[in-house]
């Protein structure tokens, strides 16, 4: 138990420091498309990037993890995230600031989809189904409390010093990050090299497509449509506080929304362990999630444009650690790597899409429209959830310790 508790934290800590540099960018690039002359076009595709490398990175990170273990390629992920927030840096001194920005988001693509496809796999191995959702839940916890740390330095530090300083700050912390990792994270998942699995292969099983395809929607409205989009709704709004441009307000929105995801995520990864059943606790966030999208659509102030983006963080993140579970008590240990791949395939095609099709949208027929779409995508994947476990398991509500594949 006591080792179990050690790695989930080394997981943790690695992850929250490697975090900073993926929020750092999102409240700085939108605005300083404009500044660079790029169109919102590129810039949400500069955004999603990352997002549509990982999807080709993903199901070789899962067959690595399931052919050779955990350890290295978590290391190995998280430096790689490290060179790619510097690469930001890079970027504002370059004569041609769009492509690098664009190479270090498809750098970042490829350390994350190792990172991604590792922190949950060995989650999974130090898990049994009694605490399987505390501990998907509380890794998935640090994977997103390093995102709102770097939306607040890049939108303050850019703010009140300079884009570069808070670029520059994100990139050590990421580089430490694998350092840290190196120095504490044990292999977890084989003892021996298995046999060889095609690095392009991706895992089919009902239960993973179906987690999948709620991961989908989560991303395609949270960290793709909300994410891109929010900076430019405080500026059309013209909502502010503390005297903090859009660019230092939306990032301490979005750190409002990453944070209520975050303690959420402990939250309801514990309900369902304690429930012994996962698909209560989703819905049930799933719905609150809905609602704050709902709310967004027709937010006009401040305070309940906070009241939205609570909702919408506290939905997202209590869904997050019973999802990852349910996906882990549901496939066979020697497949974890993929299936958590294959996961994340989806939830990275639905975060890629939703910057390249909310921002044009935005602009040509306003927000309202754009939000209220989103709310109905998460009621629509509740409604997958629920056909997709019920035709696996051939029950609504099935019990943890009849799915758990210890």
């Amino acid at each position: 138990m006591e080792r179990r508790r050690t790695v989930v934290v080394s997981v943790i800590v690695s992850t929250f420091l490697v975090g900073l540099g993926g929020g750092v960018v999102f409240p700085i690039l939108p605005n300083l498309g404009a500044v660079l002359g790029i169109s919102p076009f590129l810039v949400g595709f500069i955004l999603s990037a990352n997002r549509f490398t990982r999807i080709l990175a993903n199901a070789p990170a899962g067959s690595i993890v399931d052919r050779v273990g955990t350890r290295t390629p978590f290391v190995v992920g998280l430096f790689v995230e490290g060179l790619a927030t510097a690469g930001y840096v890079v970027a504002l001194r370059a004569s041609l600031p769009e492509a690098w920005f664009l190479l270090a988001r498809i750098l970042w693509g490829i350390g994350s989809a190792l990172v991604f496809a590792t922190a949950y796999t060995i989650a999974a191995d130090v898990s049994d189904g009694e605490d399987r959702g505390t501990n998907m839940g509380v890794v998935r916890g640090g994977i997103t409390l390093g995102f709102p740390a770097g939306l607040v330095m890049g939108g303050v530090v850019s703010d009140t010093y300079s884009v570069l300083a808070a670029f520059a700050v994100a990139a050590g912390f990421a580089l430490l990050a694998s350092a840290v990792a190196y120095r504490t994270i044990p292999e977890t998942h084989v003892d021996e090299e298995r046999p060889a699995v095609k690095p392009w292969e991706i895992d089919t099983a009902l239960p993973t497509l179906t987690v999948g395809s709620v991961n989908f929607g989560l991303f395609f409205a949270y960290l793709g449509a909300l994410f891109a989009t929010l900076v430019l709704f405080v500026d059309a709004k013209d909502i502010a506080v503390w005297g903090y441009g859009p660019q230092g307000m939306s990032g301490l929105l979005m750190a409002v929304t990453v944070l209520s995801a975050s303690v959420f995520t402990l939250t309801g990864g514990k309900i369902s362990d304690e429930l012994g059943a996962r698909v209560p606790t989703l819905l049930a966030f799933l719905v609150v999630s809905f609602l704050g999208f709902l709310a967004l659509s027709t937010a006009a102030s401040l305070e309940r444009l906070v009241v939205a983006c609570v909702l919408i963080g506290t939905g997202q993140g209590g869904a997050n650690g019973p999802l990852m579970a349910l996906l882990a008590d549901l496939t066979p240990s020697d497949r974890t790597g993929r299936a958590m791949a294959t996961n994340n395939v989806l939830g990275d095609l639905g975060g890629g899409l939703g910057p390249m099709v909310s921002l044009p949208v935005v602009e040509a027929i306003g927000f309202a429209p754009v939000y209220a779409a989103c709310a109905l995508i998460l009621l629509l994947a509740g409604g997958l959830l629920v056909v997709g476990i019920y035709s696996q398991t051939g029950t609504l509500n099935p019990r943890t310790a009849t799915l758990s594949n210890d």
